[in-house]
């Protein structure tokens, strides 16, 4: 799936059917919709294509107004995002930043991305969809647009699983409720994060227990604490873990993480034929389960060590349970 930062490419398609949103999380009511976009596109012999933005909105508002509670918990990165839409089978996406088409007319969005930028033929909206300067535009003038530009305009209701609406909203309360179960059922399979083992400061290793740490590149999380995980990328079967999502209470004001979110991921099980540093630089998946409790700050290591001893024995009971 080729991906553009920009609607005016050399290598966009020359005309797409078009769906615009911020697809975090990519939970079952985006999936429905990318499912009906691929079918109008198919019908019209048509690419599908996504436009995104990159920082969210809501982000872009709060740096301006300096205002950090206004930016929403991110439910995924940009590059789970990305992944998810390209395993959905979504022909190209294009991530815009939004201080681009923020204070553009709702009448010069549409001329100058949709119609000379995307040559958008069809554009398929959710039912609350606002666009242009102060949200000014809607599916009303979208639509009127279209027929005097050239472009069909569809409208996707609302998506619900047992009379619940599924939205990046539902999904964020659940994952920072804990709820893992519920966060399952919105998205249409476990809350994952991904991404390339980094180095550390190898804490945990001098302490025996041993991480694979995975940046979140977003500084507000919808889910924080200590989990129960799978772990996918480092051989044919999953591997049991327990992992601690979040900034890590520091024992250290030289610690590497410096307030940065990681997810840091200790294996209950590790494949000898890895060695003991198979997994750096790897590309893994790390499926969230059940949650523990919430981070903890540790007054020593030794408490520190204690408390990952305590985790690992809960992990391995839930584990038990399960099967």
């Amino acid at each position: 799936m080729p991906i553009f930062r920009g609607c005016h490419h050399p290598g966009v398609a020359p005309a797409c059917a078009l769906t615009i949103g911020n697809f975090d999380g990519v939970h079952q009511g985006h999936q429905a919709m990318l499912a009906l976009l691929r079918a109008q596109a198919r019908q019209r012999g048509l690419p599908s294509c996504v436009l995104t933005f990159e920082p969210h909105p809501r982000d872009h508002f709060a740096a301006v107004q300096r205002d950090p509670s206004l930016a929403p918990q991110r439910v995924c990165t940009l590059r789970d995002k990305l992944d998810d839409l390209r395993r959905l089978g979504i022909d190209q996406t294009i991530v815009l930043p939004f201080d681009r088409v923020c204070s553009l007319p709702p009448q010069e969005f549409i001329d100058r991305v949709l119609v000379r930028g995307l040559k958008a033929r069809y554009v398929l909206v959710g039912d609350d969809f606002r666009f242009g300067s102060q949200r000014m535009g809607d599916y009303a003038l979208l639509d009127k647009q279209g027929i005097a530009l050239g472009f069909d305009v569809g409208r996707m209701n609302q998506y619900e699983i047992h009379g619940v609406r599924v939205s990046s909203s539902a999904v964020r309360q659940a994952l920072g409720k804990g709820r893992m179960d519920d966060a399952t059922r919105l998205l249409g399979h476990p809350y994952t994060v991904s991404g390339h083992v980094l180095h550390g400061r190898k804490l945990g290793r001098e302490l025996g227990f041993p991480t694979l740490n995975l940046r979140f590149a977003h500084w507000n999380p919808a889910a924080r604490g200590v989990f129960v995980v799978h772990v996918h990328g480092l051989g044919e079967a999953p591997l049991p873990g327990v992992a601690n999502l979040g900034v890590r209470p520091s024992l250290d004001s030289r610690d590497a993480n410096r307030g940065r979110v990681l997810l840091e991921t200790h294996c209950l099980e590790w494949p000898p034929t890895l060695g003991e540093k198979g997994g750096y630089a790897k590309l893994i998946r790390v499926e969230l389960l059940h949650k523990l409790h919430d981070e903890l700050s540790y007054p020593s290591l030794d408490a520190l060590g204690a408390g990952i001893l305590r985790d690992c024995q809960d992990a391995r009971a839930f584990f038990a349970q399960r099967r």
